[in-house]
């Protein structure tokens, strides 16, 4: 699917934002549209592959941002302790009592609709679930002999836990973020479907399912399937490989 995405404008049979009426709901198959085409006579298959773009692009900016901001807040929770530790794991508690597509909500009202306002918010909605990993993660390190080895090798704080820690507790941490990548990606397809993320007429597979919904009561199917079997294989391929991270390189399933 990345390599679709990427060489999209490479392979896509036709423009995926060409409007021909005269297809207007063509079955797959009909006239060189594999996937059939939409409402608009827009060939289903280019928008699916021009839609892999924003719908993989999106996600993965936002684990990136998610899981270094909830790194450098676990990291400062579990090493230094004390009232730092008590002030930031209030805060971490207080953003989870919102739900993630409730924080997307509230950046599309105040930025408006679009690509980057739920992104924004998602950043900030994923990055508590970063932070409690790495605290704990981080708690259980403090606590193995090998750190007081490095304190007595004469090694500051900051250097065990920026260059002895963090690498220890980044297999986990991969394995999440490949987890929370499917989470991620629903979310946005649901604030585009909502009309709340990408605005049509560009392609993205939540626009997708969002302007097929009209042909369903014309029992066509095939303008919301692809694009939703689109997402449902993105979603499990990032799983099992987040599982697979999780058994090969930590020792054992994340949840």
């Amino acid at each position: 699917m990345v390599v679709v995405a990427v060489a999209a404008p490479l392979i896509a049979p036709f423009d995926p934002d060409a409007v021909d009426l005269n297809a207007f709901l063509s079955s797959p198959g009909t006239a060189g549209h594999l996937m059939g085409t939409d409402g608009a006579g827009r060939d289903i298959l280019s928008r699916v592959m021009f839609g892999a773009r924003l719908s993989l692009l999106a996600p993965l900016v936002v684990v990136i941002v998610s899981t270094l901001l909830g790194t450098v807040l676990g990291l400062a929770c579990g090493w230094l302790g004390g009232a730092v530790d008590s002030f930031l794991s209030r805060v971490i508690e207080f953003l989870f009592a919102f739900p993630s597509l409730l924080v997307a909500m509230l950046a599309v009202a105040l930025f408006g609709p679009g690509l980057l306002a739920p992104t924004i918010g998602l950043m900030i909605a994923y990055t508590p679930y970063t932070a409690r990993l790495v605290r704990n993660l981080v708690l259980q390190e403090k606590a193995r002999p090998y750190i007081e080895a490095y304190r007595v090798q004469g090694y500051s704080g900051t250097a065990i836990a920026t260059r002895k820690i963090v690498p220890n507790i980044s297999p986990t941490l991969l394995a999440q973020s490949a987890l929370g990548f499917g989470y991620v990606m629903v979310d946005l397809a649901a604030l585009s479907y909502l009309g709340l993320g990408v605005q049509p007429p560009t392609s993205d597979w939540g626009v997708m399912v969002a302007e097929g919904q009209d042909a369903l009561v014309q029992s066509v199917i095939w303008p919301v399937l692809f694009p939703c079997l689109a997402i449902v294989a993105v979603v499990i391929a990032v799983n099992i490989i987040g599982d697979y991270i999780g058994e090969k390189l930590t020792g054992g399933s994340i949840a």
